[in-house]
């Protein structure tokens, strides 16, 4: 537990830093603890040090975990590939997903959505670096993307998502983070959007991300230490 912590802790020291360098309010970015093959006891005691938000890729292995911690108060964040036949599961489960990569699966997402729930918060995915290999929209395909998903009555299209390829220069890892801030912010001023998150960076490029406008940043190793 006092390991957790001062992981947690410092975590949180570098996103005060990074906001207070940048010039960004105090407190306007948000942890997301990406607890996916983490044990639900994991996520227990990170969530008793004060971590609401919990991120996770894999749907069959985080319902064994909502279930298991269906007393605790958790936000549960989905962030991986959205297959069509899981969309009925995360819509019932999720309070957020953040890949969401085609219009398709907001369609069935929206659908799917209990009536009794709040509108299920969603990222569009955007494919900023246009890498083959990784999900997600392109910059040209957004803006209209977007614009069917805000017509959907069950789903809040709150922002943007992205995975740009990695970089260890902060100066490079920037680039793509700033692309993805300014396409939300003519989504904003052109088609008055109202979006207001952009969940981008992990461990390795957090401070970029946060110099660029993160408002959700997804860290898991830095948290929860090194996989067995």
């Amino acid at each position: 537990m006092n390991q957790l912590k001062q992981r947690l802790d410092k975590i949180h020291a570098r996103i005060r830093q990074s906001e207070h360098d940048f010039g960004h309010d105090t407190e306007s970015v948000h942890l997301l603890a990406v607890s996916k093959t983490r044990p639900a006891d994991d996520i227990r005691a990170v969530y008793a040090c004060g971590q609401r938000d919990f991120g996770e890729n894999y749907l069959q292995e985080a319902m064994h975990k909502i279930k298991a911690l269906h007393d605790l108060a958790i936000h549960w964040h989905f962030i991986g590939p959205i297959q069509s036949n899981k969309t009925l599961t995360i819509a019932e489960n999720f309070d957020w997903v953040h890949s969401v990569d085609r219009l398709k699966i907001a369609h069935r997402l929206s659908e799917q959505r209990p009536t009794e729930l709040a509108p299920l918060n969603i990222c569009l995915q955007v494919n900023i670096s246009n890498e083959v290999s990784k999900s997600g929209i392109s910059s040209t395909e957004a803006i209209e993307t977007a614009q069917e998903i805000k017509t959907l009555p069950n789903l809040r299209l709150r922002g943007l998502m992205a995975i740009p390829s990695p970089s260890t220069d902060l100066i490079t890892q920037r680039q793509p983070f700033r692309q993805l801030r300014e396409l939300l912010e003519a989504m904003n001023q052109q088609n008055d959007m109202s979006l207001d998150t952009l969940s981008m960076g992990m461990s390795g490029d957090m401070e970029a991300a946060i110099a660029e406008g993160a408002t959700w940043v997804r860290i898991g190793t830095d948290i929860f230490g090194q996989r067995n």
